[in-house]
């Protein structure tokens, strides 16, 4: 088995709690792992070494996430071609649950914030289309056949709006319920 020239690794770098591990490679990726078994023991690496317990078995890491950190560039004063190759990463000091570190090829350093983050979607209207009212909505429809054009706080140029004036009216038998969305939280 021969790994492709851009998947060798050439920088190598633990954070200062040995937690994180940064890897970066030949093609300019950074690839990061994540310890998992300080979880099961719930005391950090350097109180049990502090304490002189034996660590009977080897660390375990997961792979966390990877970026591309640098891409092959041409220097047009020198008239060379800079590698992608990662020469150093360093980690940086960590704030707001998120991770900092610095990435080097031959010419340009690159400072990265990882962290996770919540998206959130909108996974499902939770709505009947049969009972759609105007433009896609249940609750809302126009008497007025020309729409008033909007300011960007939310006003008309027709004065302030107000929810219970002429332009808006109830479907006929009222809003038999209110729909709203479902949002789903995903990990990033």
């Amino acid at each position: 088995f021969c790994a492709p020239a851009v998947d060798i690794i050439s920088a190598i770098e633990f954070d200062k709690t040995g937690d994180h591990l940064a890897t970066g490679d030949r093609g300019g990726r950074v690839v990061l792992f994540e310890r998992t078994d300080t979880k099961d023991h719930g005391v950090s690496r350097r109180d049990l070494e502090r304490m002189d317990y034996l660590i009977s078995r080897h660390p375990e890491f997961r792979y966390k996430t990877e970026f591309q950190s640098h891409e092959p560039e041409f220097d047009y004063l020198k008239s060379l071609e800079i590698e992608e190759k990662i020469n150093k990463i360093r980690w940086c000091q960590t704030a707001n649950s998120a991770l900092f570190l610095l990435s080097t090829n031959d010419k340009t350093i690159k400072f990265w914030k990882v962290q996770e983050k919540k998206v959130k979607k909108i996974s499902d209207m939770n709505l009947d289309p049969s009972k759609a009212v105007g433009n896609g909505s249940t609750a809302s429809s126009s008497n007025s056949s020309s729409p008033k054009p909007c300011l960007a706080n939310g006003s008309s140029l027709g004065g302030s709006y107000n929810y219970l004036s002429h332009d808006f009216s109830f479907p006929p038998g009222g809003l038999p319920s209110l729909h709203l969305p479902v949002v789903v939280v995903l990990m990033q």
